[in-house]
């Protein structure tokens, strides 16, 4: 699965981010870049839940899951969107604190060189995810996504910090890593908004209204009676009610759902529709 290779793309890019800038920073004595190469680490985790959940998501239906495993990378992206809250809180906390401390030695200009290697490995791989995920329609993946932008960002914070400090504006350092756990923090409540949104059977209002009014404009449909629809993974999965001329035979009317369900998935991929017809007020 094309997906796959997507985050196994992240965790290759995290193990040898981390791997170099850890080393680099203890040698150089760069806490930015120190702090960029454990978030990179803690990331490795992230990386390999939102793995799994995709793996598990493969999975054939069975007697215990009708509906398949989709949900599982749902699941992944939640607790992605945890370890990045951590990161992000860890970040903010860590930053206000040599804020409040004051003005540390410099560390050595080649440091920042790291940083930047950082941000344009992470910056490509965040492209390359993106593409992907919009492409395959994985949900887990435009998280993994979000968390590869939100790690260019880190960089990009340490990158200023470290060249900020070398021209003795301490401050900077400690600053641009404030604004990035913001961001961080950001990123990380909007895959958990989203997240949680579709684990609760959630669905957006706006494309529910499209189609809604995708299944009104179809021949033989008199009224929609009522519409569901709700998230399973990538997938979308649709109920609906809607009332047919009362005189239609069994044939017809099963036509008329077919119609219904070659559109929704011409129109939106949508692949499960569950359409129930009734017949219209005539018959009354």
């Amino acid at each position: 699965m094309n997906a796959l290779r997507g985050v196994w793309i992240s965790i290759t890019a995290y193990l040898l981010l981390s791997i170099a800038k850890l080393f680099a920073g203890y040698f150089l004595g760069s806490e930015a870049l120190l702090a960029d190469g454990w978030n990179n680490a803690s990331d490795i985790v992230a990386s390999v839940a939102i793995l799994i959940g995709m793996k598990i998501s493969l999975k054939p239906r069975d007697r215990n899951h009708p509906y398949g495993h989709s949900r599982a990378e749902t699941v992944s992206s939640l607790f992605a969107s945890f370890v990045m809250m951590a990161i992000g809180l860890q970040v903010l906390f860590h930053t206000a604190s040599i804020l409040i401390q004051g003005p540390k030695s410099p560390p050595p200009l080649s440091s920042a060189w790291i940083a930047l290697l950082g941000v344009l490995v992470m910056s490509s791989v965040y492209f390359y995810n993106k593409k992907l995920a919009i492409k395959t329609k994985s949900h887990a993946l435009m998280a993994a996504a979000k968390d590869n932008l939100s790690d260019a960002l880190v960089s990009v914070g340490a990158f200023i910090g470290i060249i900020g400090a070398s021209l003795h504006m301490y401050w900077l350092d400690p600053l641009t890593g404030f604004i990035v756990g913001l961001i961080i923090c950001k990123t990380a409540f909007g895959i958990f908004k989203e997240s949680s949104l579709m684990l609760t059977d959630g669905f957006d209002t706006d494309k529910l209204n499209e189609i809604q009014t995708t299944i009104k404009e179809i021949d033989g449909v008199e009224a929609l009676v009522d519409i569901k629809a709700r998230m399973a993974g990538s997938s979308v999965i649709v109920d609906a009610i809607v009332e047919v001329a009362p005189d239609l035979n069994i044939k017809e009317g099963h036509f008329i759902t077919d119609e219904i369900e070659a559109r929704l998935e011409k129109d939106y991929d949508i692949r499960t529709a569950h359409i129930h017809i009734e017949p219209g007020q005539r018959s009354q």
